[in-house]
């Protein structure tokens, strides 16, 4: 993969999709509990990072608010991509998520 490509991601998630792939998609969560597991992790990780942004009175608020909502925009499209290849494996008739197709 091409260092530009390398850079989108890592804009877009905050990490590689290898990255992505091998520390949510074939870590401990999804396989004793399955993807689904790990994307309501990720969602729940955004929830407590929204409302513990309320309560941080040690900050510079401007800076701060930029890095929070970066960091939640990250983990809401980490948790979309991991959404999508479910679904992507679901179609090609490869996945034993959403369904339980196989």
């Amino acid at each position: 993969m091409s260092k530009k490509a390398i850079s989108g991601e890592v804009q877009m998630f905050g990490q590689s999709t290898e990255s992505i792939r091998e520390q949510y998609m074939e870590g401990i969560t999804a396989r004793l509990s399955g993807l689904e597991m790990v994307v309501a992790g990720i969602l729940s990780d955004c929830q407590e990072e929204l409302a513990a942004g309320d309560k941080n009175e040690f900050r510079d608020q401007d800076s701060y608010e930029a890095k929070r909502r970066e960091r939640i925009r990250k983990q809401l499209n980490v948790a979309k991509f991991i959404l999508f290849e479910m679904i992507e494996a679901k179609r090609a008739g490869e996945s034993k998520y959403i369904g339980e197709s196989v």
